[in-house]
């Protein structure tokens, strides 16, 4: 076959594949070749420029973002979020907690063990967002951090838990402590507690986390569970170089862990243990955030990020 023919029938292949919307059996029946045949022609078609693909990106879809996100931060995925740059943090939170809720059942098998921290507005949000299961799951939901505090707020901590829980048809599995402790030793009591021991003991059964992440002043939300620490503490915390917290676990601008004696406070999943977890999701935004995402992102305590566009433009400019 010379070279004109051997292109004219790979042409021909070609219009057959894409503008008939003919399959390759059905067009090695038409043409009396081999399937294999057909599969050669369409791969030289894409060699030889006779078909070309140019993808049309949607506006609102920022998926060069999210490549950059996972190549730059060694990420497994990441999302990015369109939000207006004159949106206030609680349209923020509540667009991210809706891309997260769409992500998270998207990726959900059954028998599921999620660990889901407390404390989060956007956290809240992605629940809020979260569509109920048709049917039984086995999915377990584990609390992450302790979500004991001022009454008012309390009820968030336990409609994370609860209310995830029920939307999956799966079980929920309390922490029944404060997040923060007084001291060193009434740490140890607590965590003594056969309540709290075998709650801990199930974090390593966690399959994916959900976590907020903590600028070094805490959110309102925060604040007003009581689970803080008091400014003098905050300023010890500044001056060791700390920019946020994953689950009230503070960290440097490069993600690595402040250690001071509040550290023997917390009630809460290990950051080193949150590394292991298979899908560790980290769920916030907010110019105010990007600081203690970038230092999450660097220390690798999470593998797949959920943001809004503004933020991801900032995580990137320094790398």
């Amino acid at each position: 076959m010379s070279q004109i023919d051997e292109m004219r029938l790979i042409v021909r292949i070609t219009r057959m594949y894409y503008e008939q919307n003919l399959n390759q059996p059905q067009i090695a029946k038409h043409l009396g070749i081999s399937q294999a045949t057909v599969s050669r022609a369409l791969q030289r078609a894409r060699e030889e420029g006779i078909v070309r693909f140019s993808i049309s990106v949607p506006p609102g879809i920022y998926s060069d973002l999210e490549e950059s996100l996972i190549q730059t931060f060694n990420l497994r995925d990441a999302i990015v979020v369109d939000v207006h740059e004159d949106d206030d943090e609680r349209i923020i939170e509540r667009e991210i907690g809706a891309a997260a809720a769409y992500y998270l059942e998207s990726i959900l098998r059954p028998n599921d063990v999620i660990g889901i921290s407390s404390w989060s507005a956007t956290l809240l949000a992605l629940v809020d967002a979260m569509v109920p299961q048709s049917r039984k799951t086995g999915i377990k939901v584990i609390q992450i951090l302790g979500g004991i505090g001022n009454p008012s707020a309390e009820v968030h901590a336990n409609r994370l838990t609860s209310r995830l829980a029920d939307l999956l048809h799966g079980t929920a599995v309390y922490l029944p402590a404060p997040g923060i402790v007084g001291s060193e030793a009434a740490l140890q009591v607590i965590l003594d507690d056969i309540y709290v021991k075998k709650t801990i003991a199930q974090f390593q059964e966690v399959t994916t986390a959900l976590v907020g992440i903590g600028a070094l002043e805490p959110s309102k939300l925060l604040a007003a569970s009581g689970n803080i620490f008091s400014a003098s503490e905050l300023e010890l915390l500044r001056k060791h170089g700390a920019v946020g917290d994953i689950l009230l676990r503070f960290y440097d601008r490069n993600g690595k862990l402040i250690k001071t004696p509040l550290n023997h406070r917390v009630v809460s999943m290990e950051l080193e243990q949150l590394k292991k977890v298979d899908r560790s999701i980290g769920v916030a935004g907010g110019k105010r955030k990007s600081a203690s995402i970038k230092g999450a992102l660097r220390g690798g305590w999470i593998n797949i990020l959920i943001t809004d566009h503004f933020t991801a433009t900032l995580l990137l400019q320094e790398g």
